[in-house]
């Protein structure tokens, strides 16, 4: 057994090393620096209490993002050093963000260990590479991400950090092979396991859904099948689920091999990054490359987000958590005894209000960021949940899964058509989308992101969004000089939110303009990137008449976007004359 010794080493404070809800995401050049990974890692563990640390077993794993395998293997050693008593990676550092929640709540170590906590290396749907974007996040024991008290106590940390722990002379583990590696140290002996990345999280997903009736779907010759990994980490599930355990084509998966700049893309699914599945599916500017398939999707670089899409159809993410809400307990054996409630975040359209409404459902309207929903789901509030932001997910776990989303859709198409798999009529993704407006109404909406606006502007447009607030009266004159049809506006506040489990207050979660009509203008400043800010502006329209709830929604949103543009001053602030993707 080799031998390793604990080194304490001197540092100091690096300005900046703020986690936010997603952990903390910088350029790769940022991390690189002297001292910046194990600041964070060290401040991480003194955040955490004695237990959570010492003895303790620690998942570290990602989406295979560039600059991983060196995280990695500093993380191995600053474990080993803070007296961890093992470590588990996915085989060659790839772990969905989902699959990590599953691993922590659900892997169980030939000697009975448990995971109590997890470092997942991911900037999630940001590009990677050298010159790109890298990040660190670290998720608690029920596998959610580490809720505010701790990641305030993280960041406290580093601005007073003067010494971190590792263990220089523990040579570099072999993170492709799997197998564990036990080593000594002066606490004990300290092991690192490597196990494949698929295994435990296609367990669960088998224990969730009815395979054998996505498998005959998948094998009906009137259904064809297509899912684009963007090359992230959402490669290494696919095969394994979609190919060997549902007997899809491998020439129905595009761009899963995961790679380290994800193929030179902006690994974000959605109808601006996600070309090539979306000219597949009928979409393109281009038009069509041969007759597209039934049904499409996409994931990002960590896997926990997903589009879905139909033949020449895309399905909105607010639309898509309401209709797996409208019909989980039928289509998906996990929820057969019924739903516990539903929950989306603000700025998500109100289409799952209406199906909670209908069902008798308890619901919930959360801020951004998943520890929201986790809160819920922990107390047995919630058992699906969604964000405008191709997030969607469940009581399973507590992230986002893109695969698990795929999934609920196969099994609402396997349901829908159980009769007719061998030559009738398909039912396709339009037409569940169809039916479920003429049911509920149709939400329209749209949502404006204006990326890497210089910060100083951002925050002077949010403040001149809020003092515009203080008058309704003037406000309404605005948008009835630029759309004399467009409906007064109602109310406007910034959203906030008082936990209904823990009784937390979360201010300033958004600036919303509430139309009397039910129609929404939302804006927000996004924390997802790694330098500048990003202008989010959702813009939300409800239509009951079933008779109308078949209009582009670009065209039936046009006078709102108008009114949201100029009232805004977008482009005064921004400098934009457009945004840099509309979903």
């Amino acid at each position: 057994m080799v031998m390793f010794s604990v080194t304490r080493k001197r540092s100091a404070p690096i300005d900046g090393q703020k986690p936010g809800t997603s952990g903390l995401r910088k350029k790769v050049k940022v991390f690189m620096q002297p001292h910046y990974v194990q600041n964070f890692v060290q401040s991480t563990f003194n955040a955490l209490t004695t237990d959570k640390v010492r003895g303790a077993t620690l998942v570290v794993s990602g989406d295979g993002r560039y600059y991983s395998k060196d995280a990695i293997q500093i993380i191995i050693k600053m474990a080993a050093a803070n007296g961890v008593r093992r470590i588990w990676v996915g085989q060659n550092g790839l772990l969905s963000t989902p699959a990590v929640s599953a691993v922590i709540r659900e892997r169980v170590g030939v000697d009975g260990s448990k995971a109590s906590g997890a470092f997942i290396l991911t900037a999630s749907h940001n590009p990677g590479g050298p010159h790109e974007d890298f990040g660190i996040k670290y998720n608690m024991e029920n596998g959610g991400p580490a809720p505010e008290g701790i990641t305030d106590k993280i960041y406290e940390n580093t601005k007073t950090i003067n010494v971190y722990l590792i263990a220089e002379d523990l040579p570099d583990v072999d993170i492709a092979a799997i197998g564990v590696t036990s080593f000594g140290g002066p606490e004990g002996q300290f092991d690192v396991e490597i196990f494949d990345s698929a295994s435990d999280y296609v367990k669960l997903m088998k224990s969730i859904f009815d395979f054998e009736s996505i498998r005959k779907l998948l094998s009906s010759p009137n259904f064809s099948f297509c899912y684009d990994a963007l090359h992230g980490v959402g490669g290494a599930y696919a095969k394994p689920i979609f190919v060997e355990e549902l007997g899809a084509q491998e020439s129905s998966l595009l761009n899963c091999t995961p790679k380290e700049d994800f193929g030179g893309g902006h690994p974000d699914p959605n109808l601006t990054y996600a070309k090539e599945l979306v000219a597949r599916m009928g979409l393109g500017k281009s038009g069509s490359q041969g007759e597209p398939p039934e049904f499409g999707a996409a994931a990002d670089g960590d896997a926990d987000r997903n589009m879905v899409l139909g033949k020449r159809f895309f399905v909105t993410p607010s639309d898509s958590v309401a209709i797996i809400a409208a019909n989980a307990v039928e289509s998906i054996p996990y929820f057969s005894s019924g739903l516990k409630g539903v929950a989306r975040s603000m700025p998500t359209s109100a289409a799952l209000d209406v199906v909670a409404k209908h069902l008798k459902l308890k619901f919930f309207e959360v801020p951004t960021g998943w520890k929201f929903f986790g809160n819920l789901m922990d107390a047995g509030l919630c058992s699906i949940c969604g964000e405008e932001s191709f997030g969607t997910g469940s009581d399973h776990i507590r992230e986002k899964d893109g695969i698990w989303a795929v999934l609920a859709w196969l099994s609402i198409i396997a349901y829908k058509n159980k009769e007719n798999l061998s030559g009738g009529k398909l039912v396709t993704v339009e037409d569940i989308v169809r039916n479920h407006w003429a049911t509920y109404g149709r939400h329209y909406y749209t949502r404006y992101d204006y990326e890497n606006v210089d910060a100083g502007a951002a925050k002077e447009s949010m403040a001149y969004l809020v003092k515009l607030q203080s008058s309704l009266p003037e406000v309404n004159k605005i948008v009835k000089g630029i759309h004399s049809n467009v409906s007064n506006v109602a109310s406007a506040d910034e959203f906030e939110y008082k936990d209904p489990v823990d009784d937390s207050i979360s201010k300033h979660q958004g600036i919303r303009y509430l139309f009397e009509d039910g129609s929404r203008l939302v804006f927000r400043l996004s924390g997802t990137g790694s330098e500048g800010a990003t202008i989010r502006l959702y813009i939300e329209q409800y239509e009951k008449d079933s008779s109308k709830t078949g209009r582009d929604s670009q065209e039936a949103l046009a006078p709102l976007v108008d009114v949201a543009l100029k009232l805004s001053k977008m482009q005064e602030f921004t400098g934009r004359s457009a945004p840099t993707v509309i979903t």
